[in-house]
């Protein structure tokens, strides 16, 4: 495989065999990340589950400290009581019938969508479409609330929802490459540490196996997940 003129520059500049303190990795992550747009930093923690196994699925949410520097498209699916609490809270789209037809025939262009409990019926039957695209509300990450006005400014304010994949791997976007370094730190840290919080009881052996931060079209950068797990 051919490796293009920036992928060669960016790989000269750090040892890709390591594994580097996270605050080293983060300010590395954003020296090689360098795209004429402001890319995604995104975190991949490999953890030592079996998501096939009810008790070792890990999902969750984590508010970042510095947010995701991304503007966060909102829908709010609720009864028309609820919709000028949603919009004014700063939700993008807000309705329930209208829009369960538009992702009925295709529409999923929103970032997250909340709705509250008393809809979940017909919300519910778009599963088949929400699920695969990571959008189906959930209870357990705060998008299925009757306090839709905190779960909108939760968004907007850099919440972030996730869940381990079938590998057994946490994909997370933590910021952008235009912070600065320790901003990603920060952010970075906490959904590590919330990892940690929701290791489940059923897991055996290390949990954290691996983590690895990169940018939206650099190499990644190994971090290393022993010194994080014993210094914190």
């Amino acid at each position: 495989m051919r490796v293009s003129k920036k992928r060669k520059e960016a790989l000269s500049t750090y040892d890709a065999t390591k594994s580097y303190p996270l605050e080293e990795a983060t300010g590395i992550v954003k020296e090689i990340s360098k795209t004429k747009f402001d890319s995604s930093i995104d975190l991949a923690v490999r953890l030592g589950v079996d998501p096939r196994k009810a008790n070792q699925m890990v999902r969750g949410s984590v508010s970042l400290p510095h947010g995701t520097g991304k503007d966060v498209k909102v829908l709010v699916l609720c009864n028309p009581d609820k919709e000028a609490e949603a919009t004014e809270a700063g939700a993008d789209f807000v309705g329930l019938d209208e829009y369960v037809e538009k992702i009925k025939g295709g529409w999923t262009d929103v970032d997250v969508i909340i709705t509250t409990p008393n809809v979940m019926g017909k919300v519910g039957a778009l599963g088949r479409i929400l699920g695969p695209r990571g959008l189906m509300p959930n209870p357990k990450t705060g998008t299925v609330t009757m306090d839709v006005a905190k779960a909108v400014q939760d968004v907007k304010a850099g919440k972030i929802d996730f869940k381990v994949d079938k590998y057994g791997i946490i994909h997370t976007t933590v910021g952008k490459a235009s912070f600065d370094a320790g901003k990603l730190k920060d952010n970075a840290k906490e959904v590590l540490q919330t990892l940690i919080k929701l290791k489940p009881a059923a897991a055996k052996g290390v949990y954290i196996k691996s983590i690895a931060l990169s940018g939206s079209m650099s190499p990644s950068v190994k971090v290393d997940a022993k010194t994080y797990r014993f210094n914190g």
